[in-house]
């Protein structure tokens, strides 16, 4: 992930800061830790956020 991205909290977060934040790339979406920036991060490309959303919106992970 190019660390140019801006990264981004859910304004649906808490305020202790207990939350991922994104960087939404046109090919990837990176991925973090809110409570620890500077630790490891993770992409995942845009067609698989795309389905994770999908999949998410849809209730798709409901138990």
């Amino acid at each position: 992930m190019n660390s140019d991205k801006t990264w981004r909290k859910s304004s649906y977060s808490a305020p202790d800061n207990n939350c991922v934040e994104l960087a939404v790339g046109r090919h990837e979406t990176g991925v973090r830790d809110s409570k620890d920036p500077n630790g490891g991060t993770f992409a995942v490309e845009a067609s698989a956020w795309a389905a994770f959303l999908a999949a998410t919106k849809s209730g798709g992970f409901r138990r």
